[in-house]
C-alpha cells in the first residue's frame, strides 16, 4: 500500500476496505486539471517570495504542465493507490522531479486546495452553462420567428383560455432561461473567491502573496476568513440551484411538447431523429428525449438536497462529510449539459401543424373575455359584463355552436348594447392583435421582443 502523506503520526496501515470507502479519486480525477494550475499558481507565488528557489520552481512548473497534457490523454495511471486526485499529482510530481516535488505543498492544506479545485470547476461549469443556455434561447427565438403568424389555445389550468401567438408561448421560455443565464451569472460572484492560503483552517506561518495567485488564476477576490473559506460550500448550493431551477423549466417545456404531440393535441411534429419506438408496438413514436429531461430533474433536485442535508449540521471547519459535495455536483453539471444541448437540437428541427393549432382556438369558447371587453367598451362594468357573457357561453354550449355562430338577435337577448360590430370582435387573430401593449401577445409587441430578444443575446 502507498505511504500515505499523513502517514507520520500512524504506526499501521489503514485498513484496506476503509482505505477503498475513504477514497475520492474514483470521482474527484476529473478536477485534475483545476489541482494542477492551483498547484502552478501556488508555485510560481512561493518562487517569488522566496520560499522555493526559481529553478526549482520552474521545473516543477514545467513538470506539472507535463502531467497535465499526460492526463488529459489519459496517460497516467489513476490507481488504487492514491487517496484524491491531490495525492495522485502530487506523487507524480515527485516521480518526475525527485523531493523537491514536495515543497511545492509548503503553505497549504488539501482544505484549501479542494476549495479551490471546486471554485475553479464550478466557474468553468457556469461558463459552459451560460454558453448553452443562450444556444437554447436562439434556438427558440428563431423557431419563434419562424412561425410569428400562428394562433394557438392559451392555457389556464391546462383548460383552453385565450388565443395567443405561439411565438409569444415560446418566448415565454426565453425569459425563463434569460432568468436561468442572470442566476448563473449572480452565482460566478460567490464562486470566483480564492481560499488557498487558508490552509487546513488558521491560515498559514508562510509570507503568501495571495493576492498575487488570485491575478493569475482569475479570482476576483480573496477569503477574508481561513475557517469560512476551507468549509465553505455555498457556492456549490449556489450552482446546484440554479440548476434546479433551470432543470424546472426545461422540464415544463418538455412536459408541453409531450403534450403537444399527441394525438389528442396534435400540434407539434417531433423529428424522428429525437423519438425511439416500441418493442411490440409497431406503430409508436415515443418522446423519450422529452421524458428523460422531464425525469432528470428529480435527480438534479436531489443532488441539491442531498448536499443541503449533509451541511446543515457540520461544525466548523472541514469535515469529510464534504467530501460528498462532488458526486453530486457533477453528476449535475454531466445532466444540465447534456439536457440543454439536447433540447436546443430538437427545438431547431420541431414542426407545427398552424391549421389543428388555429382550429383549436376556435374551440372552447375562448373568445368569452373579448366579449365581455366589447360590452365594457359600451360603458358596461367588467363584472357586469362578465356575468353576462357567462349566460352567453352556457347558451352556446347548449346550443353546441361557437359564440361567433350565435345570431345577432340572439347575442342581444343577452344585452341590447351588442350591434353587429360584435363579430370582428369574435375573430381569434383580432384577439390576438388587439393585444400590442409591452409584454401582450399581439403581433406587433412580439416582433418587439423578438427584436430584444435577439438584442440581448448579441450583447
Amino acid at each position: 500500500m502507498t505511504k500515505k502523506v499523513w502517514g507520520g503520526r500512524f504506526t499501521e496501515d489503514i485498513n484496506e476496505v476503509v482505505d477503498t470507502f475513504h477514497s475520492s479519486l474514483s470521482f474527484d480525477k476529473r478536477l485534475y486539471s483545476q489541482d494542477i494550475d492551483g498547484s502552478t499558481a501556488h508555485c510560481r507565488m512561493l518562487s517569488k517570495k522566496g520560499i522555493i528557489p526559481e529553478d526549482e520552481a520552474t521545473e516543477i512548473i514545467n513538470a506539472l504542465a507535463d502531467i497535465k497534457r499526460e492526463m488529459a490523454r489519459g496517460g497516467l495511471s489513476a490507481g488504487d493507490d492514491y487517496e484524491d486526485i491531490h495525492t495522485l499529482v502530487e506523487k507524480a510530481l515527485i516521480e518526475k522531479v525527485g523531493q523537491k516535488g514536495e515543497k511545492v505543498h509548503t503553505g497549504r492544506s488539501r482544505n484549501d486546495q479542494v476549495a479551490l479545485d471546486t471554485r475553479l470547476y464550478v466557474r468553468e461549469a457556469i461558463t459552459r452553462a451560460k454558453r448553452l443556455i443562450k444556444g437554447l434561447q436562439v434556438s427558440l427565438v428563431n423557431l419563434a420567428e419562424k412561425n410569428i403568424t400562428v394562433l394557438m389555445p392559451g392555457y389556464t389550468h391546462l383548460q383552453p383560455a385565450q388565443p395567443v401567438l405561439l411565438s409569444h408561448h415560446l418566448l415565454a421560455y426565453y425569459e425563463m432561461l434569460k432568468r436561468d443565464y442572470a442566476r448563473f451569472s449572480d452565482c460566478t460572484k460567490r464562486v470566483n473567491v480564492l481560499p488557498l492560503g487558508s490552509a487546513a483552517l488558521a491560515g498559514t506561518t508562510f509570507d503568501l502573496d495571495r493576492s498575487m495567485v488570485a491575478e493569475e488564476l482569475g479570482f476576483d477576490s480573496i477569503s477574508d476568513n481561513s475557517m469560512d473559506a476551507v468549509s465553505d460550500r455555498d457556492f456549490v448550493l449556489e450552482y446546484l440551484f440554479a440548476a434546479s431551477v433551470l432543470m424546472m423549466h426545461l422540464s415544463r417545456l418538455s412536459e408541453e411538447i409531450v403534450l403537444w404531440s399527441t394525438r389528442e393535441f396534435g400540434f407539434v411534429i417531433l423529428p424522428d431523429a429525437f423519438c425511439t419506438g416500441s418493442s411490440i408496438m409497431p406503430q409508436k413514436k415515443n418522446p423519450d428525449v422529452l421524458e428523460l429531461i422531464r425525469g432528470k430533474t428529480g435527480r438534479v433536485y436531489g443532488n441539491l438536497m442531498g448536499l443541503l442535508t449533509t451541511m446543515k449540521g457540520l461544525p466548523l471547519t472541514y469535515n469529510k462529510d464534504m467530501q460528498e459535495d462532488k458526486e453530486g455536483l457533477f453528476d449535475t453539471v454531466d445532466t444540465i449539459e447534456q439536457c440543454l444541448m439536447v433540447l436546443s437540437l430538437l427545438i431547431s428541427e420541431m414542426r407545427f401543424n398552424s391549421e389543428k393549432m388555429l382550429n383549436a382556438t376556435e374551440e372552447g369558447h375562448l373568445m368569452a373575455t373579448d366579449l365581455a371587453d366589447y360590452l365594457v367598451n359600451k360603458g358596461m362594468t367588467f363584472r357586469n359584463a362578465h356575468e353576462i357573457v357567462g349566460k352567453v357561453v352556457l347558451f352556446a354550449i347548449d346550443e353546441k355552436r361557437t359564440l361567433k355562430q350565435l345570431t345577432l338577435q340572439e347575442l342581444q337577448s343577452f344585452s341590447r348594447q351588442i350591434t353587429d360590430d360584435v363579430y370582428s370582435w369574435l375573430e381569434p387573430a383580432s384577439a390576438v392583435t388587439r393585444r400590442n401593449l409591452h409584454g401582450g401577445t399581439g403581433t406587433e409587441a412580439v416582433k418587439k421582443s423578438l427584436e430584444r430578444a435577439k438584442k440581448e443575446m448579441a450583447s
